[in-house]
């Protein structure tokens, strides 16, 4: 973009907020987005579907996990990199709203455990990531990652099929997520040092 005296130099500074704006509002949607996601998948997408349970996809090591595991990893960096362009109360919001599109989008049974895991498990990550972002933001999606994911899969699996049978599969498979993130995060900085 051409600079061209103060009318260019206003111009840029437009363009730069408006594209910050726009990325946090996408970033806030798809946040949003992935619970509902997360739980259709649970009902139609897996290797195997178990009959009144949940359709499952390998997720390595032996190890069987629900398949909305895919997009519950995704919220957890969703979520830090949310928290990166606005703040924790953004952040905030956006697990409130995520709970509640699991609530009206999904079957009562999935809906009430995803809602509940989702907003606990976020919260924890929110508490988690907010302190340790001045450490390095790669240490932070990685421990916050961890907490979350450790978290969520324990209640949802718990309250949605009264078992901890896949809990295993759906923490390594979201821990998946946060290590991807912070092996970008930690290069990614590592190059400006």
């Amino acid at each position: 973009m051409c600079v061209c005296g103060q009318k260019g130099k206003a111009m840029e500074n437009m363009m730069q907020t408006l594209n910050k704006d726009y990325v946090k509002y996408a970033v806030f949607a798809m946040f949003a987005a992935t619970v509902p996601i997360a739980n259709w998948f649970i009902s139609n997408v897996g290797t195997l579907c178990v009959e009144n349970g949940p359709c499952l996809i390998p997720v390595g090591f032996g190890l069987l996990a629900p398949s909305g595991v895919l997009f519950i990893g995704l919220a957890l960096v969703l979520r830090d990199w949310l928290q990166e362009l606005t703040n924790w109360k953004w952040s905030a919001v956006a697990v409130l709203v995520g709970g509640a599109l699991s609530l009206l989008t999904s079957s009562p049974f999935i809906a009430v455990a995803s809602a509940v895991a989702f907003i606990v498990a976020e919260m924890f990550d929110l508490l988690v990531y907010t302190p340790l972002r001045k450490k390095g933001k790669h240490i932070a999606v990685l421990a916050s990652g961890a907490v979350g994911s450790l978290v969520d899969s324990s209640l949802f699996v718990l309250l949605a099929f009264g078992s901890l049978e896949f809990s295993l599969g759906t923490t390594l498979a979201k821990i998946y997520a946060s290590v991807a993130v912070a092996v970008y995060l930690y290069f990614k900085y590592k190059k400006r040092t």
